[in-house]
Order: C-alpha cells, then structure tokens, then sequence
C-alpha cells in the first residue's frame, strides 16, 4: 500500500516530466519568456528631460512595451542633469547601482575602466544610419572601445526676442561679439538685459563658455593633449571683454544660475536673450494661453533661434552630448544590451525622437535629413548640432583630463571670477594652474 505522502511524491515528479517533455514547446509555440527572464531588471538612470512629454512617452509607453518584448523588467529612474556624475561615482566606489547610466559629454573617458564595451551595438546603428557622427565617435570612444552608445545631442543656441532685439534696432540676431555686446547694453537699458549663467551647471555654463574661448582663439592644451596653452594673450583678451560685456548687458544674478533658473527668467519675460536648448520655445508651444506677449500676442511668436557670435578666430558651439554606459558591476549585462538594441531600432527611437520636436539631435547622420526639421522652421538651427560640435580639451583629445576640467568649471569659472572682481591676468593664470594640475598627472 501506498502512502498519501509517497502518492504526492510520484504525482509531483509525473508533473515534471510532463513540463520537461511539453514545457519547451509550449513556450515557444506561446511566445512567452521563460520565467527566469521575465526576473530579470535593467536599471537605466537617465537625466529628468527638459522636455516632459518624453519621459511621459519612456515611462507611461515605452518602458513597459520593452518589457513585454523582451521579458525583462525595465526600472526607468530620473534625476537633475547635475546629479548624473554622483550616481556613477557611487556606483563604481560601491559596486552596485543602475545598469544603464547616462552619460554627459566626456563622462565615457573619465569612467573608461568602469564600463562595458558597447562596440558592436554603437558601429551597427552607425552602419545602419549613414554613420556616426564624427563629434559622437570622439564622446563616445577612445579608438579602441566604444564606452557608451551614443544617445543624442543637445543642441545650444541663442533663444531671443526678435521684437525687442528689433526695438533697438537690432533686425537679424548679431554675428560677432562686439556687436551683441552692443545690442545687450541697449536691452539692458531698456530692463531687458541678456541672461546667462556662468555657475557649476552642465549645461548652458561650459556651452557657453568653451566657444567662447575658442571663438577668441584660446584653448586648453596643444593638440598633443599634454601642452596647457590657456595663458595665451587671445584667452587675456577673452576675459577683459568679458568684465565689460557682464556688466554693459547681462543680468548680472544669472552669475549662479542653473540650467532651469535661465528658462524662467526668459518665460516670465525679464531677459531678452539666453543661451538654450530648445526647451524654452517647446514650453512655449505647449501652453500658447499661459505664455503671452506685453502686446497680447503667444509668446512662441516672437522667439527665434540662433548660433552664438562669432569672435576673432571665428564661430563655435559646444553642445552637450548624451550616451548610455554599461556599467561593469551590473549583473544584467545581457539583457541591458537587448534593451539598448531594441530602443535603438529605427521605430522606437523614432518616438523618442519626435517627442523631442528637434530638442534633441541624433548621433547619426539619416536623421539630419528627417522631415521634422522641415515642419517648424524656428527649430530648424538645431538639426546642424551633432554634425557642428567640437569637443571640449581642444586642441587636445576629448579625453578624461579634458572631462575633468570640465567636471572641475575651470573655463567657466575663469569668466566668473574675473566678472566679481578677480584681475583677468589672474582669473587666467588661476585656470592655468588648474589645468596643469590636471595635465601633469
């Protein structure tokens, strides 16, 4: 006789042999994942969008149709632009943290022995979309690895009020310095001073401040990466026609500014000028009733776009690049990599993409082409972003000591302490010091 126990024992292992001889087929015919993957959790940590239609599409759409394709567990988590550089930090200090963490600009070479190969992923979506483009190859690899998978750039240009520029007597947005120096002091007059931050932020401070300096002829180091040349007499003469343009146009509380604090100065209408992605006019769109004119008008109808002046060795822009590392502590390497090719496939990055309305600039050279540059021509000076960039470490390499004077604001904070009152020849000398702490190590 068999007892109630052993009878559960042979009823139990019959099950299993039912699920071993069926279980696989049943699956595949089904379609669905096998448990153990459905486990699975992808951590991706990204920037809070500046603008918010796309993580309302990432997380409310995006996010879990990743899921159900793949099978895995999508934990999409957003912080302030400001906050990215902790996380990674801590991440790699701790060994545990998100999978997927956005990178800013030259974060890939400064965490270089901290992340996963992304080579095959980044050279196959290049392949498939006319190239990358070369300002994203040199962000996002060092020539032997790719450190993150280029995501998109975002695109700085001048974000102004064509009916007071005009009111002034300014017709078209000024070309060189010296003449919106002189534009800004007639706003400035009129309380409607030029807004710019040359504080510790990611955004508009060094995207400003490195073409800048470039546009006077300065730079870092010499193009062996090793030769800081930041004391030169273009870079003295960068900085003391700084102090008098601070003073002639700017408003001069923008000093610590962050990358939000510009975007409410412009929409409640205190500054006629800044120095932006996209994000301003976007909002502007979206709330025509909220956002009007002193005459009544939408306020997007009077905004226009353009690149920053040019200056004696000509015209710059430094926007801010965006990629995702692979970090190498993660235990979801595999299934991070799915989820990378598949939000890069042509159709969800699409979605992505026009989300953006042109805020954001893909890596790659198809979609400069793309029919949404044509639907609102005040975006158009943005589809040129990726193609146009320079590098930061200039002359030199994008490398890690160039992304730690940019983690460090040396330029920018040069500009800032010679606008509050520090000699120029000083402010100068102090960024050289700096720089060759870094490129002396």
């Amino acid at each position: 006789m068999v007892d109630t126990k052993r009878r559960s024992v042979i009823k139990l292992a019959g099950s299993a042999a039912a699920v071993a001889s069926t279980g696989m087929a049943g699956i595949l015919a089904s379609g669905r994942t096998p448990a153990f993957a459905q486990q699975k959790t992808v951590h991706w940590l990204k920037w809070v969008d500046f603008v918010p239609a796309t993580d309302a599409l990432l997380k409310k759409e995006m996010m879990p149709e990743a899921e159900k394709a793949l099978g895995i567990k999508i934990n999409l988590e957003t912080v302030n632009g400001n906050d990215l550089q902790p996380r990674i930090t801590a991440g790699i200090q701790s060994g545990s943290g998100a999978d997927l963490i956005m990178s800013f600009n030259s974060y890939t070479h400064l965490y270089s022995n901290s992340v996963v190969d992304l080579t095959d992923l980044a050279e196959d979506v290049g392949k498939r979309e006319g190239g990358l483009f070369k300002y994203a190859r040199a962000i996002c690899s060092n020539g032997k690895m790719f450190m993150g998978m280029p995501w998109a750039v975002i695109g700085g240009m001048e974000t102004y009020r064509k009916s007071w520029f005009e009111e002034v007597g300014v017709t078209s947005f000024p070309e060189t310095w010296e003449a919106y120096r002189e534009a800004g002091k007639k706003l400035k007059a009129k309380g409607r001073p030029l807004g710019q931050t040359l504080g510790h932020t990611f955004g508009d401070a060094p995207g400003f401040s490195y073409p800048y300096l470039w546009s006077w002829g300065g730079k870092e180091v010499e193009a062996d990466g090793k030769t800081v040349v930041i004391n030169s007499k273009e870079t003295l003469e960068s900085v003391k026609f700084m102090v008098g343009f601070w003073k002639d146009a700017h408003d001069e509380g923008g000093l610590a500014w962050d990358d939000t604090n510009n975007n409410r100065a412009f929409l409640s209408q205190t500054i006629s000028s800044t120095l932006n992605g996209a994000s301003i006019y976007i909002e502007s769109l979206k709330k025509p009733d909220q956002y009007i004119t002193e005459k009544g008008k939408p306020l997007h109808t009077d905004i226009q776009h353009a690149p920053l002046p040019k200056g004696p060795a000509g015209q710059f822009g430094f926007h801010l690049l965006q990629s995702n590392m692979l970090m190498k502590y993660s235990k979801n390497q595999d299934a991070a990599k799915e989820f990378l090719k598949w939000i890069h496939t042509e159709a969800n990055y699409r979605r992505f993409f026009e989300s953006q309305k042109g805020f954001a600039t893909p890596c790659t050279v198809k979609w400069e082409s793309d029919k949404l540059w044509d639907v609102d021509p005040v975006m158009r000076p943005f589809k040129v972003a990726a193609r146009l960039g320079q590098a930061i470490g200039f002359a030199g390499p994008p490398d890690a000591k160039a992304q730690e004077g940019l983690s460090k604001y040396i330029i920018t904070d040069m500009y800032a302490k010679a606008v509050q009152g520090m000699a120029p020849e000083e402010a100068v000398k102090w960024a050289e010091g700096e720089l060759k702490k870094i490129y002396a190590a």
